[in-house]
């Protein structure tokens, strides 16, 4: 049990990816490694902590105060606490969780290693311990972001935008498929502007080819591209190829001018308009998902409703919405009153979920009697589960199959025979 450690992973799969590589440096090392685990899975635990907004900062903490009661009672021998909050409020955490027995930033990982008396080897520095099901996996291909955004403290924990070489990015997706990956799930905090920093222009259509090429690669599917200077060169590789799934990640935030430029998005509702129009016609079918940030400082009602409209007109396939979160280091947090009712910002939160709904239902009804794509992912109860090209895991929607002896991580051919607002059911064909 010494040698046993369990890593936790809070927030979002950009910490995954991190979790993977720390949890790939200390298997080599030769330590048993359990992925998210209880306070009774190892005597060693390292927590990867996620600081973006109140909720996932709550979230994290309780976290952490649970594994060190499990060190208080005896079944815990050391407790390490890693990621974005750590890297936000090490200070602060040190002082008021004394008990863990060492913090570390986000970009820390080589001395936590270190620490726990093992070797950090570099050889390892792209290679995974994978903790998603076999036949997909995340591939992160840059860090930190350059935009400055009004509520989001990303840039200052993560720092400036820092590409993967593509040749590295390729390499990586080519030892994921070797072990059966099939479906490349394509993060960044930024997509939008993967290589500008190494090869001086927008690279992302030139990396999504090359990742189309890797032997035993099914499906990309492209997460987080950032809406102003969008690379439309993407769009042609998107249409043709057809390992690109036809679905995109796009983050809109909103639609109204003042609240475009209260956030500092650096884009205005007609170009967002022209932005999604030009996506849909140079990409029939496409599948667009986007994530909308309501009660920001400055909202009014006019705001709102004008957003309520643009989500009916856009009609959005896949949709997430978020209250504002006042976060101290961020431009809002600094400049702007916090002027709008915590209960208020959920409720118009509910009206915008509530309105999507009803467009999903009725885009997925429209699915009903053809036959789609499907991977498996997993058995539960009577059905089997899986996904389409439109669809991510953890965050869009399902479809159940029902049948006999399908493979998890397989594809096939299911007629759609019923519709819900974010599932389908379906049958092999």
């Amino acid at each position: 049990m010494a040698k046993r450690i369990n890593v936790v992973t809070m927030g979002c799969s950009k910490n995954l990816v991190d979790s993977e590589l720390f949890l790939s440096q200390m298997a080599a090392n030769g330590y048993q490694v359990v992925h998210d685990g209880g306070v009774s899975d190892a005597r060693i635990v390292a927590i990867n902590t996620c600081g973006f907004i109140l909720d996932a900062k709550e979230e994290s903490i309780n976290s952490i105060l649970e594994f060190v009661e499990g060190k208080n009672n005896g079944k815990i021998d050391k407790i390490f606490v890693f990621g974005c909050l750590s890297e936000r409020y090490k200070d602060d955490l040190i002082k008021e969780i004394p008990e863990v027995d060492g913090y570390y930033g986000k970009f820390q990982v080589k001395k936590m290693v270190e620490d726990l008396k093992a070797n950090y080897n570099m050889s390892l520095s792209h290679q995974r311990y994978q903790t998603t099901p076999a036949h997909y996996a995340y591939l992160k291909i840059s860090e930190g972001c350059n935009r400055q955004c009004s509520y989001c403290a990303i840039p200052g924990m993560t720092g400036k935008h820092k590409s993967i070489p593509m040749e590295d990015l390729v390499a990586e997706a080519a030892a994921l498929a070797e072990r059966g990956v099939r479906e490349l799930l394509v993060i960044a905090q930024d997509l939008s502007f993967y290589g500008v920093d190494l090869y001086k222009e927008q690279k992302l259509a030139e990396l999504v080819q090359r990742l189309a090429f890797v032997p035993g690669i099914e499906w990309i599917k492209l997460h987080y591209a950032y809406p102003a200077k969008f690379p439309y060169d993407l769009l042609p590789v998107i249409q043709t190829n057809k390992k690109v799934a036809k679905y995109l990640d796009i983050a809109l935030q909103h639609c109204s001018d003042k609240m475009l430029q209260l956030m500092r998005r650096n884009i205005t509702k007609a170009e967002t308009l022209d932005l999604i129009q030009r996506i849909r016609k140079e990409v029939p079918g496409i599948h667009l998902r986007t994530t909308l940030l309501v009660g920001h400082p400055g909202e009014s009602e006019e705001d709102f409703e004008e957003l309520k409209q643009f989500v009916r007109e856009m009609r959005f396939e896949r949709l997430g919405v978020f209250p504002y979160s006042h976060e101290e280091d961020t431009y809002a947090g600094e400049n702007y009153a916090d002027d709008i009712l915590v209960e208020v910002k959920q409720l118009r939160a509910e009206a915008i979920m509530a309105i999507q709904q009803e467009i999903a239902l009725e885009i997925n009804s429209q699915k009903i009697g053809s036959v789609l794509k499907v991977v498996i992912d997993r058995r539960e109860e009577e059905y089997f589960v899986g996904r389409t090209e439109y669809d991510s895991p953890e965050v869009d929607g399902e479809v159940l199959i029902t049948g006999q002896g399908l493979e998890i991580g397989g594809y096939y051919q299911v007629k759609i025979t019923d519709a819900e607002e974010f599932d389908l059911y379906g049958e092999i064909v």
